[in-house]
């Protein structure tokens, strides 16, 4: 009985002095949120709740992130590729473009040319894909508007218009409203979402709703006029942009036709008579004067660009 009063005793007084569990819990429950870093001093980034374990930065992702952040093109376009995987798949179609090359015998200057065509074709169609989404998401912005303004109009909150963008309307509005609804949920800023909506679809007439949300709440006023102008606004620039498209149309076809006849006059001449076609590239003169049309046919594009791209 002595003895275990006493072990008893001892056992107490130890943890007595020692830290208690519920502090050691909190401080590595703080640790891990961020809380102890910040208040330690240190980059709340580098806590581990704070990213996904699979979304460590790797060299690709590092090396590109120095030219642009080149994740919020792949969140832009909406897919679940990354940095690694598009440029494994660029690799890959290089070396394709180069044994292609090679079994179809084509000329070996030409040889980097097919490869860099080939290994290309992925960020083209990145870009393809956000151009179009965004495309989209602007074409569906005045009836999303709308919709908004209505809902205020029935004494809806504007949390509630946007919810009702987001399970009514198709993506990739209803996606990015959705969003946007979600943030508010779980405590996020207005301001600070519809900001991060902003980067995601950098979009002019988005812009101009955001703005004027955000003044609305500071000053007051009646929202629902303002998105009802805003809308109308937006339709407006559509039937203008549509008159602009069809008057060029004509310079735009005329500006594909005369970028795109020199290449298939080249693949034509090459495939007929491959010996009258390699003096460009053996001569010194002839490679002068690749260089030359090479040039002329960039600056060609630029000023036919320029010509035909109206902004409204």
């Amino acid at each position: 009985m002595a003895f275990v009063g006493v072990a008893a005793l001892v056992g107490g007084l130890a943890l007595l002095w020692r830290d208690k569990p519920v502090q050691k819990i909190e401080s590595r429950l703080e640790m891990l949120t961020g809380v102890g870093a910040a208040r330690s001093g240190l980059n709340p980034q580098a806590s581990i709740l704070s990213q996904p374990l699979d979304d460590r930065p790797g060299f690709v992702e590092s090396f590109l992130a120095r030219f642009g952040n080149i994740s919020l093109l792949f969140e832009q376009a909406d897919t679940n590729l990354t940095t690694s995987k598009l440029t494994l798949i660029s690799g890959a179609l290089v070396a394709m473009g180069v044994g292609v090359g090679v079994v179809a015998r084509i000329h070996i200057v030409l040889l980097p040319l097919v490869a860099g065509l080939m290994g290309s074709l992925p960020l083209m169609w990145l870009l393809m894909r956000r151009k179009r989404r965004l495309k989209t998401f602007a074409s569906q912005l005045p009836d999303a508007l709308e919709m908004i303004a209505r809902t205020l109009r029935a004494g809806q909150s504007l949390g509630f218009g946007f919810n009702l963008v987001a399970t009514e309307m198709p993506a990739p509005i209803s996606k990015e409203f959705g969003r946007v609804f979600e943030e508010q949920n779980l405590g996020v800023p207005l301001e600070e979402s519809l900001h991060g909506m902003t980067e995601r679809v950098p979009n002019l007439d988005l812009q101009f709703f955001v703005t004027a949300l955000v003044l609305q709440r500071q000053t007051g006023g009646d929202l629902a006029e303002i998105l009802d102008k805003i809308g109308n606004l937006i339709r407006d620039r559509f039937r203008i942009w549509g008159q602009v498209q069809a008057l060029t149309g004509e310079g735009r076809l005329s500006g594909t036709v005369l970028l795109a006849l020199p290449f298939v006059l080249f693949i034509a001449v090459y495939q007929l008579n491959p010996d009258y076609v390699s003096v460009l590239f053996t001569d010194p003169a002839g490679t002068k004067m690749l260089a030359a049309a090479v040039f002329m046919q960039i600056l060609g594009a630029l000023v036919i660009r320029k010509i035909v791209n109206i902004k409204v």
